[in-house]
């Protein structure tokens, strides 16, 4: 059985094509989403449309948990957050449908599934967090804590966790436990643009994992947030695959520009 993994999309369309057409070229048999389906990119409904047209179990990222907060948080927010991160969480509230929002607010923050006798959670960003950074570096001790919370919370003896948040895509075996980073899909942070995930493999008492990174049409993703009169600095963090402070420190947009 092979599942694709995928997650952190950023309302980044085109990259969400090209992850769902190379997942059938895999033959995968399901599509597991850790969330933040919106931010940034300039197709959040399209985005949230897409999976669930092809059914993907999806949990609520905390990119898109405070989306559907701004409303009540936007004064707090307009007075701490920089301003560029204050627009984008705004302009995604304010062109998310109702039908949207309210799908979004229907999704849990985790799920545990078992499938063909494994039980596996899915999580945003860790047990502990929806906003932790679970990185190649963080210590063995981190990811030994995270598996016994993790067990706790649940019940079970887990055989994997999956998640994201980070943007960087990794596989750990942690006290019998995998833990899987799907990439980004539409935001990748290690500056390399193309879009990222990941295909588990079940076969027996086997766990596989493989992490594809795939190019994709990065002009029609930049070209429809330049329509929607976005900061620049949200196309160039598709262009150069960096975050948004990455982005301002540089400010390298001459030599990076795509028309």
């Amino acid at each position: 059985m092979k599942i694709a993994l995928l997650g952190d999309v950023h309302a980044n369309l085109p990259a969400l094509e090209a992850v769902l057409d190379h997942a059938s070229q895999q033959g995968v048999e399901g599509i597991w989403n850790i969330g933040d389906f919106v931010g940034y990119g300039a197709f959040p409904n399209q985005v949230i449309q897409r999976l669930r047209g092809v059914q993907a179990l999806s949990i609520i990222g905390n990119y898109d948990l405070k989306v559907l907060r701004f409303s009540k948080k936007k004064e707090k927010w307009r007075k701490r957050k920089r301003p560029e991160k204050y627009l984008a969480f705004k302009w995604a509230h304010e062109n998310l449908s109702e039908e949207n929002r309210e799908y979004l607010a229907s999704l849990p923050k985790e799920r545990m599934v078992e499938i063909a006798g494994k039980r596996i959670l899915l999580t945003h960003a860790s047990p502990a967090s929806n906003e932790e950074h679970l990185t190649p570096d963080t210590p063995v001790e981190r990811f030994s804590e995270l598996a016994h919370l993790a067990e706790t919370k649940t019940g079970v003896n887990l055989d994997a966790i999956i998640f994201g948040h980070s943007h960087q895509a990794f596989a750990f075996y942690v006290e019998n436990i995998w833990f899987i980073n799907t990439g980004s899909v539409g935001r990748p942070d290690d500056g390399d643009p193309r879009a990222c995930y990941a295909v588990m493999q079940i076969d027996g008492d086997q766990i596989r994992v493989q992490h594809y990174r795939l190019a994709y049409d990065v002009g029609k993703a930049v070209a429809e947030i330049r329509s929607k009169h976005l900061p620049e600095a949200f196309a160039q963090m598709m262009i150069q695959g960096v975050d948004l402070d990455n982005v301002l420190s540089k400010q390298l947009w001459g030599s990076t520009k795509i028309d």
